[in-house]
């Protein structure tokens, strides 16, 4: 399995609208993804930054190429979204432990 972890740090003063947005467009496109084991999302506890980051396990590498494209190891921001991105970030693991 595979552990994807976006990160991103949006444009002062949209924390309000991007959550929405994040919650109304971001989510449901992942959600809907074949392949897709597992979701968590969050926003940095310090109410001075403006970043969340949205961490995602995937069977295998065809489910995130599935999703994201030739491009799967890039970040991919949902149409609607652009205007929040100051700055993003993806990695990606390869999953060796789990809980449960």
């Amino acid at each position: 399995m595979i552990v994807r972890i976006f990160r991103v740090r949006i444009n002062k003063g949209l924390k309000e609208d991007f959550e929405n947005d994040f919650n109304q467009i971001s989510i449901p496109l992942v959600k809907a993804q074949k392949g897709l084991v597992s979701l968590s999302a969050g926003k940095v506890m310090d109410q001075d930054k403006d970043e969340y980051v949205l961490i995602t396990t995937w069977e295998n590498q065809d489910a995130l190429v599935a999703f994201c494209g030739e491009a799967w190891e890039r970040a991919l921001i949902p149409h609607g979204m652009e205007k929040y991105v100051k700055e993003c970030w993806v990695h990606h693991f390869e999953q060796f432990h789990k809980v449960g």
